[in-house]
């Protein structure tokens, strides 16, 4: 296992981690190969295939390459940057390569292939840099395989060799530990938040406006990552500190883990993650992940009104919220639907929108997490009579206990609603986050299992189809729905026992086989499903 919790939860931009935070790091990471020879560069040629090309204008593709080429990177850079960053592109025709050399190339010069797919995966771009006289500087292939993962076909190559390619074949995966303050906003002096914040002991968690915020007052959003360097550098992945203490691919394994050392799944993914990161910086980095999604929900909340791209889809969480809070001020329990609708709505609307996410192992799925674990802080009991240590301590294991699951899907699957559909996505959050909530209810390792493998069973097949492209129709209800899945999932396993018919590597094996049987029209292409069948205007 070289997969890090922090590849799996990363800072980004939505509207898609495979179609924009991917496709903007590959496209950082083109212009860090031309390096010193950039004002050499007269041209570029860039070919976008398959799916990122078929709905490539609709998940912000085409300008996320721009972006890329200009060195922006997807951890850093604020929603305003990219706006004024696209309208000088738009209004110029020019980029401004390395962010050092300004070039005559736009949106209409990339070629667009939809057609066309490459056999490594069906998310791919081919960009060269010419000079004057014709010869080529630089020459690369990427492939963006879900969750913002990179690989180049570089890489590809080294690995099949037998060579070392950074952290593995998907090392630009990125990384987003925080440090120091910004990891207070969950777990040190700030105010409660009805999102779940982990912030401010004594306080009430009543309202998702009150974010938990950082204790010098900046927003947690705008740090940079920690002990990797730049996003796409590589340095990503616990196993580049020369392996891992208990390393594992599948479901089988990790229990025997568990069993043979007497320890529980987010214990051992803490071990592992140990092997290149100290304990407190593990804990600061995932507490930083939280308050990330924590100001993710209240910068939704406060926005009304029409999501970009046409559909006029209204954003429906602010109003929500409104009517929440005067319905049940008191946090009655029979309101926790309302609540976790809520949450994944608003994350996901936000994510529509182009702002910044925790890519959760993806951002078309990037709402479910925060939705569950708002669940698990502010309706388990013993998390909620616990106190800002509980708190922070039930974030943590639900984070980690997720991130072990999703390594599997990773490992053993896909997570990309190109090449498995959106089973991949919402399918593999849905089970990550039933994992995630079932530690954090007190199950035992096998009824964990057990609410993973239920919440994946049950979104078996699920297609990705969304319209005109867009991560809007059918996908930001979507993730409210699995949400509720995952709910349901973690408190069927807490009433059974642990044993069960079908086990998570079994219903991991089977969403690949599906996924591999399904047509391409149902893996984001926009050619199949709601895509075709509802009118766009």
């Amino acid at each position: 296992m070289t997969i890090s919790v922090f590849d799996l939860f990363t800072v980004g931009i939505g509207p898609s981690s495979s179609h924009t935070v991917g496709p903007m790091r590959a496209a950082a990471s083109f212009a860090e190969l031309i390096g010193e020879r950039v004002d050499e560069v007269a041209s570029l040629e860039v070919d976008v295939f398959g799916s990122l090309a078929a709905t490539g204008r609709g998940h912000g593709t085409f300008d996320a390459i721009l972006l890329g080429l200009e060195g922006v990177q997807s951890d850093l850079v604020e929603p305003d940057e990219i706006v004024e960053r696209t309208e000088r592109m738009r209004s110029t025709g020019c980029i401004r390569l390395a962010d050092a050399k300004e070039i005559a190339f736009g949106i209409d010069d990339l070629r667009q292939r939809p057609l066309t797919i490459l056999e490594r995966h069906p998310n791919a771009l081919e960009l060269r840099a010419l000079a004057a006289g014709g010869e080529e500087i630089a020459h690369e292939t990427y492939y963006s395989v879900g969750g913002g993962f990179v690989v180049s076909a570089t890489e590809d190559a080294a690995l099949a060799a037998g060579g070392e390619a950074g952290a593995g074949a998907d090392a630009r995966g990125g990384d987003s530990a925080g440090t120091g303050s910004d990891a207070g906003a969950a777990a040190g002096a700030g105010t409660g938040s009805d999102a779940g914040g982990a912030a401010g002991a004594g306080n009430s968690a009543s309202d998702p406006s009150a974010m938990a915020q950082p204790a010098d007052g900046t927003s947690p959003a705008g740090t940079s990552a920690a002990g990797s360097g730049e996003a796409g550098s590589g340095e990503a992945g616990s196993g580049e500190a020369g392996g891992v203490p208990f390393p594992f691919e599948t479901a089988a394994e990790l229990l025997e883990i568990c069993r043979r050392e007497d320890l529980q799944i987010w214990e051992v993914m803490l071990a592992n993650e140990k092997a290149s990161r100290d304990e407190d910086e593990i804990r600061r980095g995932l507490l930083h992940i939280y308050s990330v999604m924590d100001q993710c929900t209240m910068n939704s909340l406060d926005r009304s009104g029409y999501l970009p791209g046409g559909l006029k889809v209204r954003r429906r969480a602010h109003d929500w919220f409104l009517r929440l809070k005067a319905e049940d001020p008191g946090k009655n329990p029979k309101y926790y639907q309302e609540w976790v609708n809520l949450i994944a709505l608003a994350v996901n609307e936000e994510n529509a929108s182009g702002g910044r996410v925790v890519t959760a192992p993806t951002n078309g799925a990037a709402g479910i997490i925060p939705a569950v674990l708002y669940y698990a802080l502010n309706y388990v009991t013993e998390v909620v009579e616990g106190g800002q240590a509980a708190r922070a301590d039930a974030i943590v294991r639900f984070l980690l206990t997720a991130g072990a699951i999703g390594v599997l899907y990773k490992e053993r699957a896909s997570i990309s609603g190109a090449e498995v559909g959106c089973q991949g996505e919402v399918g593999s959050a849905s089970s990550m986050a039933a994992g995630g909530l079932a530690e954090v209810l007190g199950c035992s390792v096998q009824q964990v299992e057990n609410a993973a493998e239920i919440a994946m069973e049950h979104n078996l097949g699920l297609t990705c189809d969304p319209i005109a492209g867009l991560v809007q129709v059918p996908c930001i209800e979507r993730n409210a729905i699995a949400s509720g899945k995952a709910i349901n999932a973690a408190k069927m396993a807490l009433w059974g026992d642990g044993e069960h018919r079908v086990s998570l590597d079994e219903v991991i094996a089977t969403m690949r086989a599906t996924g591999a049987d399904m047509s391409d029209k149902y893996k984001e292409t926009a050619l199949g499903g709601l895509a075709v069948n509802v009118v766009e205007c």
